[in-house]
């Protein structure tokens, strides 16, 4: 190749000046100061250091790993740890089961902690949540009638329960036999049973109602005989004064038109006992009414309103 030109030394070899001399000095004393410093070699500079491009690896795979887990859910995120154990170190998949022996639904602490009858001095606040659950659960049950289990009953073992809300809106136990398995309507009778049964390792006894079907009550009553409850029956108020006497009227008037034809004799013996009869029953009057002024007033016990009602219903469940 040919060598560079200078062009400056050329303009200076004629002689001539120039007012950029002072500049191209400058340039020259530049290049003489490049000149002593050190020259770097053009070209690669070798294989990199292995550390440091792992180190730069993992920065980039770790920024990358943790975008990935940031946009999964915890349990997404628990499933890939698994995943990634399970694919890299190996192992058992029973070994990340959750044990389940100990775990328990609301309904295994009702039935752990149920009682048939809860007695209303226990304080609330010093039960523990299991006990305060099943007494919730109690609270909710309707204790009036009770449904039964005859399925046992030759072995003379009998299971009661009290009813809840939809066993009351349909009337079972109440105007369907309360037995678990019978859906008869017609001809049931009620029953009072002294149900005796063990709980919590001690026997206690409850007083309870069923209403059974003929089938069923016989069931009830295969090994010993039940008390039958039976409604009321009202008593027959006794007969005023003016309605007997209405009726003696209606009576002997009915035996004219009957003895229109008879004697006059016997008319008058009929006036006569009439008379007699008439005489007889004021004078009874008299001495009632003669009774009940000498003495002292009686007082009637007014019932109360809640009295009156259980009379009422008594009347009309049993």
């Amino acid at each position: 190749m040919a060598d560079k030109i200078d062009f400056s030394e050329v303009h200076n070899l004629g002689g001539y000046g120039s007012e950029f001399d002072s500049e191209v000095e400058s340039e020259q004393t530049r290049k003489k100061y490049k000149d002593l410093l050190p020259k770097k070699k053009k070209g690669t500079d070798g294989v990199a250091n292995k550390r440091n491009v792992e180190e730069e690896y993992t920065k980039e795979e770790g920024k990358v790993h943790r975008q990935q887990l940031l946009s999964l859910d915890a349990y997404a995120r628990h499933k890939q740890f698994v995943n990634n154990y399970m694919l890299y170190y190996g192992g058992n998949k029973e070994e990340f089961k959750r044990d389940t022996s100990r775990d328990k639904r609301d309904s295994d602490v009702i039935r752990e902690n149920h009682q048939f009858l809860w007695e209303d001095e226990d304080d609330d606040s010093q039960l523990s949540w299991e006990r305060r659950l099943a007494k919730k659960y109690y609270d909710k049950l309707f204790k009036e009638y009770c449904i039964a289990d005859l399925a046992r009953y030759k072995e003379n073992k009998f299971g009661m329960r009290w009813r809840i809300e939809k066993e009351v809106f349909e009337g079972k136990g109440q105007f369907i036999c309360g037995a678990k398995k019978c859906n008869e309507k017609d001809n049931l009778r009620s029953w009072e049973v002294n149900f005796g049964y063990i709980e919590q390792g001690e026997k206690k006894n409850a007083l309870v109602k069923l209403r059974l079907c003929p089938d069923c009550s016989y069931k009830l009553n295969y090994h010993n005989k039940r008390k039958e409850v039976k409604p009321k029956r009202l008593q027959s108020k006794p007969l005023s004064k003016k309605h007997k006497k209405h009726k003696k009227h209606h009576k002997r008037h009915h035996k004219k038109h009957r003895s229109r034809g008879s004697d006059s004799d016997d008319d008058r013996s009929s006036k006569s006992q009439t008379n007699e009869e008439e005489a007889t029953e004021t004078s009874q009057s008299d001495v009632i009414d003669q009774s009940v002024w000498s003495g002292p007033a009686k007082l009637t016990e007014e019932k109360s309103r809640g009295e009156e009602f259980d009379e009422y219903f008594d009347n009309m469940f049993l």
